[in-house]
């Protein structure tokens, strides 16, 4: 996600950009004053007029709710008006959250996807010319994910922030941080209480896993002798409980003990600690990455081991966290994501 110009500021070099996108001169497109809360100007181009929202940012919780209310305001006015996004940098989700919408959108950066009546402008392919080195911490970084992860785990409660920084093990100070950005991008609603809760589960996940990195814990690949993948998840889940090491089973094994679907080879396990030679010994593990089976991962962030429990004599990290995790696997991990997203994380929506 590039810098988070100001709306105003990114409004000025809309018809620079939109004139570049549509092949036209910029003198054709006309800006009009909309007195809509839920747009910010008409744009009259192409024989076409066009309903703009203009964001600072490809938020996918601002550009789900932002396109929601943009098509409810565009079907009030009941006259032939497109509605139309316009951000900075469009990230992948974001397309995908407006082509569910079935909200044209263009970015500063020079692409766009744009379908009317006689129209069809897609541009593809251009870099995000709004990406600063300073780069803002993300909400979905490691410690960070620890709220989001809470909040999906417990998504039919109202909870207070002091009782999300007692379940995370992190301060108020933070926890407060990351739920005001969470808040502005309109991930969450704020009862009256103060007690918040998600808006959206699924689309909040989607934004987590869309930005996850599997690949910045620390990985030890290595080769253990199993008939099958289930057999070596529960040796290797033997073997860590039996030595009071503290692990949870993720990724495909994980999967399988929650849904039963789609039979693995790979075995991935969380452990607190890098593995002595002790534990190898035990597990008789030979690293190596070539044909490894056994995945031994040493997280970023202990979050990771929040809500993980006994699945079918096996303990494994909350179905939210597998799920993530998955992204980064082998195999038919895909499917097994699908599998265990439609069996277990089935949330409602909240107003």
């Amino acid at each position: 996600m590039g810098s988070r110009l100001k709306e105003k500021q990114a409004l000025t070099k809309v018809p620079t950009v939109l004139a570049s996108v549509l092949d036209v001169p910029e003198g054709e497109v006309l800006v009009e004053p909309a007195d809509e809360p839920d747009f910010d100007v008409f744009i009259r181009a192409t024989r076409h007029i066009f309903a703009l929202a203009v964001l600072s940012n490809a938020s996918i919780g601002l550009l789900a709710d932002r396109t929601e209310r943009l098509v409810a305001a565009v079907i009030q006015l009941r006259r032939k008006v497109v509605p139309l996004v316009a951000v900075p940098f469009m990230t992948e989700i974001g397309r995908r959250t407006c082509a569910e919408a079935k909200v044209s959108w263009f970015d500063l950066s020079g692409n766009a996807h744009i379908v009317a009546p006689g129209l069809r402008i897609i541009v593809d392919g251009r870099p995000n010319r709004f990406r600063s080195p300073g780069r803002p911490a993300s909400i979905f970084a490691p410690k960070s994910a620890r709220v989001v992860r809470w909040l999906l785990e417990n998504e039919c409660s109202v909870l207070t922030q002091r009782e999300m920084a007692r379940a995370t093990d992190m301060t108020e100070a933070f926890v407060s941080r990351i739920v005001a950005r969470l808040e502005h991008e309109s991930y969450i609603v704020r009862q009256r209480t103060g007690g918040i809760r998600v808006r959206n589960p699924q689309l909040l996940l989607d934004a987590w896993r869309s930005e996850y990195r599997f690949d910045k814990h620390t990985l030890v690949q290595g080769h253990v002798a199993a008939r099958s993948g289930d057999a070596l998840a529960r040796f290797v889940g033997d073997t860590l409980g039996a030595a009071s090491i503290e692990h949870a089973a993720t990724g495909l094994a994980a999967a399988w003990q929650m849904t039963h679907f789609a039979a693995f080879r790979i075995a991935t396990f969380f452990l607190a600690d890098t593995p002595n030679s002790e534990l190898r010994s035990k597990l008789g593990f030979r690293e190596e990455t070539r044909g490894a089976n056994l995945w031994l991962v040493i997280p970023n962030d202990a979050g990771v081991f929040h809500g993980a429990r006994m699945w079918d004599n096996l303990h494994c990290v909350h179905p939210v966290q597998a799920y993530v995790d998955l992204k980064a696997h082998p195999e038919r991990a895909e499917e097994a994501a699908g599998r265990l997203r439609s069996e277990r994380l089935t949330w409602k929506l909240h107003g």
